[in-house]
Formats: C-alpha cells, sequence, structure tokens
C-alpha cells in the first residue's frame, strides 16, 4: 500500500493518500485543503482517487472537498451525523478567523462496520464518535486512519458542539486498543505513533 502524509491547511491538518500498488486507485483521507498539493501528489504516483473520506466534518479536514471532487470525480464519504457539517464549513471556519469552502453533498454515508475498497485495499469503518457526532476510524491490517478521535500521547478535543469526553475515552479504549500493539496510528493532526505505545503512555486513557 501506498502511504502519503501532507500537512494541509493553517491549522495543519494531517492528510494521507492511500494508494493500491498493483491496480494505481486511491482514495484521500480527510482533504482538508491545498488541493493542489494533493492533486501534484496524486500525479507523482499516477494514481487515481476513487474515494474522498471524511474522519469528521471540521473544515480543516474538509474544506477541499470541492476543489478535489471537481478535478478528479472521486465520491466524497462521510457518517451520516457529520454530513451536515459539510454544508456549514464557511461559518464555521469564519469561528477561527479563516475562510473555506461549502463542500458538496456527500456520495456515501458510513456506517459502523461498513468497508470502503479501492483496488486490492479493503478499509474497515469504525464509527468512533468522542470529538463530533459522526467521527469515523479506519482500519485495514496494521494500519489505522484515527482522525482527531485519538493522538499521540492525547486525545481529540471535547469541547466542540457534539463532542463528549466520557464517549471518546470509551470508544477509544473499547474500538481501537483493541488491535495489534504494533499497529501504526495515522493521526488527525501530528506525529504517527502505535496502539502499543498509547496503552503505555497516553495519560488520557489510564
Amino acid at each position: 500500500m501506498i502511504i502519503k502524509k501532507l500537512e494541509v491547511g493553517p491549522i495543519m491538518a494531517n492528510c494521507f493518500i492511500l494508494g493500491c500498488e498493483s491496480t494505481k486507485q486511491a482514495v484521500v483521507i480527510d482533504p482538508g485543503d491545498d488541493a493542489d498539493r494533493i492533486l501534484m501528489e496524486l500525479a507523482k504516483s499516477e494514481l487515481k482517487v476513487k474515494y474522498l473520506i471524511n474522519t469528521h466534518g471540521h473544515f480543516d479536514h474538509v474544506s477541499a472537498n470541492k476543489r478535489m471532487k471537481e478535478a478528479t470525480g472521486a465520491q466524497i464519504a462521510i457518517h451520516p451525523e457529520d454530513e451536515p457539517m459539510l454544508h456549514e464549513l464557511s461559518q464555521s471556519a469564519l469561528m477561527f478567523g479563516l475562510s473555506s469552502e461549502n463542500s458538496p453533498p456527500a456520495d456515501i454515508l458510513l456506517e459502523d462496520g461498513d468497508e470502503v475498497t479501492f483496488g486490492e485495499i479493503t478499509l474497515q469503518v469504525i464509527h468512533t464518535p468522542g470529538h463530533s457526532k459522526g467521527g469515523i476510524s479506519l482500519y485495514t491490517k496494521g494500519h489505522l486512519f484515527a482522525g482527531d478521535t485519538l493522538f499521540s500521547g492525547s486525545i481529540g478535543r471535547t469541547d466542540l458542539p457534539g463532542g463528549d469526553y466520557d464517549t471518546l475515552i470509551s470508544n477509544i479504549k473499547k474500538k481501537l486498543l483493541i488491535f495489534d500493539e504494533d499497529t501504526i496510528v495515522y493521526t488527525g493532526h501530528g506525529p504517527e505513533t502505535t496502539i502499543g505505545n498509547e496503552k503505555r503512555m497516553n495519560p488520557f486513557l489510564r
């Protein structure tokens, strides 16, 4: 599997390009900004995007949806609880003194247990609310894309609308920490970590 990470936008959100080496099909997880940079990386690897997957609906993770969909024709996928946020990005960004284009509506509504397949790779959808009501994580063997649910040594903030601390902690412990300790966790901001590291070191999970 091809994995490329880009830090995008003024809040430095992590955007991930995942590509199937044999078929060159790809997904983009959290196209938060800087669409031209994302498109350039796709072109370098000769990847064709099938899906734009939003781990949640906050503007710093979805602001390039419109531009990416126009350029690639890829389908936008998000959990139904966060889909309404796609139509309010300009207002939510303004609250932080920033600007954003509203996203087109979702093409696919992802539920817990769904699978997203591109080429020979399948991602399992795990509903992990707590940072937002519709937050999801995505798992394929050895790799977990956690959005803003879990960070290296920390967790997603829960003081925004739809956030809930107890819900977040419960979902991390019951749905994410069950994976092998050497599973790499790709976070929505900051560096990668592993499940084992977070079990041992994360002060919020002790």
